[in-house]
């Protein structure tokens, strides 16, 4: 079976977040499991433009010839190649998406640029994939491109999060090369949505969890009609994480390393975090680490944060994102010294730490499609704190029904209050129970093998067609 993936990111090379993160972890495991997988994506600025040329070629595009060449690297300790598509006029940009809090304008021509360079590389590098496993809207034009081609590959679409729809006005949608057939599946109005083609034209569409699925099937964000009316080839896989990059017994980024048997380097690089950081020592450490926007609940912080730190706890956020949170953050650690630290970067090598080190992860996304901190942070003996939505439910259950963190339902701060309160008291009462929490949410299994099989699964189910 040959599966190409074609996605706007892939890790370690190019990445915004979770989407990344899967493109650069799911095929390895499925090339375990004797999937012949092959990645392709755009060569950003940040990728080295000196990786071997595999081949050059021409292909028409807006109304004129674009030469662009491929590129290859591997995914890190593995044998999946990963093609970069080199066109410098619309990837040898500082972002991916855009700058700032400000998309690139031209982002419809330039996936779908990418989008229609997948198909007819193919030929290019004498290897036709039987599926082509695309993500997001920014790739979910190639069932499109493929039709006009008459290839018969089969399609599969993973909807990381359906908050990205990749709407755009009429007249842009003219140059990119579609049909009038075509463009219909992306709406009749006067603004189209590259999603919407794209979950009516592939063979499958998952999404990143079972819970998640559900969700989008009772509030598909205006793609609801589109969404119940594929229904019956909609799949909720859950994700799983690099368990070689996320494993605190061999971390490079760790001030120790541990294991769930012996955890006292768990306690060392604890106090490190106290040091390093600045906090007062006293209380636990609740540590959020991923984008500063409302998808992530940093609007319950805003309205309870006096509320939070009357718990006595220590804070440590890290991350970027929207600047009023952003602002928020810096006010609070003036108002809250050694009490709150805002790491207002990307940092891979803080992640790591801050995870090894808290004692807590809150997590009180509006949404959360699959997440991955929460996974990372139970590999790490970190207990999370998180609103039961999309994955976040699939993956922590409430210690009080025998669970490995604490969950809360209602979107509210009062909510998300009650949780952290029950937190902080097991923390200041019973120190074993937490230490119990700790070994079974690293005792877990949150590697890709058992994703792979589904995904594995249904690749045989579109291609037994």
């Amino acid at each position: 079976m040959r599966v190409m993936f074609v996605a706007a990111e892939v890790a370690p090379f190019a990445t915004a977040g979770g989407l990344g993160e899967v493109v650069g972890s799911l095929p390895k495991a499925l090339a375990e499991l004797g999937v012949e997988v092959a990645v392709f994506a755009p060569r950003y600025a940040r990728v080295s433009p000196d990786l071997p040329t595999v081949t050059a070629f021409s292909l028409e595009f807006a109304g004129g010839t674009k030469e662009v060449r491929l590129l290859r690297s591997f995914l890190p300790k593995s044998h999946v190649p990963v093609y970069f598509l080199d066109f410098p006029p619309y990837y040898e940009r500082p972002g991916i998406y855009g700058e700032g809090d400000r998309d690139y304008p031209d982002n419809l021509q330039r996936f779908a640029f990418l989008s229609k360079a997948a198909v007819m590389a193919c030929t290019e590098l004498s290897w036709v994939p039987e599926v082509f496993h695309v993500h997001d809207w920014h790739t979910a034009l190639l069932p499109l491109y493929l039709r006009a081609e008459g290839m018969g590959a089969k399609t599969v679409l993973t909807i990381h999060n359906l908050a990205f729809q990749g709407w755009f006005p009429r007249d842009m949608w003219e140059g990119i090369g579609l049909s009038k057939e075509d463009l219909k599946l992306a709406g009749e109005g006067e603004w189209l949505c590259a999603l919407r083609a794209g979950i009516l034209a592939v063979d499958a569409i998952t999404t990143v969890s079972p819970t998640y699925a559900r969700e989008i099937l009772a509030d598909g964000l205006g793609l609801d009609d589109v969404l119940r009316s594929r229904a019956q080839e909609l799949f909720g896989i859950l994700n799983g994480i690099d368990e070689e990059e996320w494993d605190p017994a061999q971390d490079a980024h760790l001030w120790a390393r541990y294991s769930s048997e012996d955890l006292r380097g768990k306690a060392f690089n604890r106090r490190r975090l106290i040091q390093e950081l600045g906090l007062c020592g006293a209380g636990p450490i609740v540590a959020m680490v991923g984008r500063l926007t409302e998808q992530k609940g940093f609007d319950l912080l805003l309205a309870s944060l006096d509320r939070i730190m009357a718990m006595g706890v220590n804070l440590v956020v890290l991350g970027t994102g929207e600047s009023r949170y952003e602002d928020f953050f810096k006010d609070a650690e003036k108002r809250f010294p050694g009490r709150v630290r805002a790491l207002l970067t990307f940092s891979a090598e803080w992640a790591h730490r801050i995870l090894a080190g808290a004692d807590f992860l809150l997590m009180p996304s509006r949404f959360e499609p699959c997440g991955l901190t929460q996974l990372y942070a139970l590999r790490y003996g970190t207990i999370p704190i998180v609103r039961a939505t999309g994955g976040l439910r699939d993956t922590v259950q409430d210690v009080d029904q025998g669970g490995n963190g604490f969950v809360f339902e209602e979107y509210t701060p009062e909510a998300m209050l009650e949780a952290l309160g029950r937190a902080v008291r097991l923390w200041q009462k019973d120190r074993r129970k937490i230490l119990a929490l700790r070994r079974m949410g690293m005792s877990g299994d949150y590697s890709w093998k058992r994703a792979a099989q589904k995904y594995r699964e249904v690749y045989e189910r579109v291609l037994s067609r």
